[in-house]
């Protein structure tokens, strides 16, 4: 089940799941922070195993029915593990959006993919780096 973590999120613990789903560059992880400490839209929550923090999922409503994923990740020692696929049905169960949305990079677009989404290349958005939008859709037949 996933818990609100926005409470928790000067937790170094969080912070380090946070850090995985950002570039690299500290400033990207502190305008994240300072993002959800001041937005009542963004949500943040996260997946606790055996009393530790194992992964982080950060999202908001962009439309009546469309779920964006800002942040999604989960402890190197626990990927692979289906935790991230997991917080993904537990968000869709929780929300019911007709569309979840994402953007990513090379390195997580086969997670998305592997999940359902439809990806779409965005191109070069940063020099050197290809960017997708991955979309997963509510299947009609789900709808009764």
């Amino acid at each position: 089940m996933l818990i609100n973590l926005k409470s928790r999120i000067q937790e170094p613990e969080v912070q380090e799941l946070l850090a995985y789903s950002v570039f690299p560059e500290p400033e990207h992880l502190n305008q994240a922070i300072q993002q959800y400490t001041e937005s009542d839209e963004l949500h943040l929550e996260g997946y606790e195993g055996e009393g530790q923090l194992i992964g982080l999922l950060g999202y908001i409503h962009t439309g009546a029915d469309e779920v964006t994923i800002k942040h999604i990740a989960v402890l190197p020692e626990n990927r692979f593990k289906n935790y991230g696929r997991g917080m993904i049905a537990q968000l869709l169960e929780k929300h019911n959006p007709d569309r979840l949305i994402a953007e990513t990079d090379q390195e997580a677009v086969e997670f998305y993919r592997n999940c359902g989404f439809v990806v779409y290349s965005l191109g070069e958005l940063y020099p050197g780096v290809e960017r997708y939008r991955c979309v997963l859709e509510k299947d009609e037949d789900s709808e009764d």
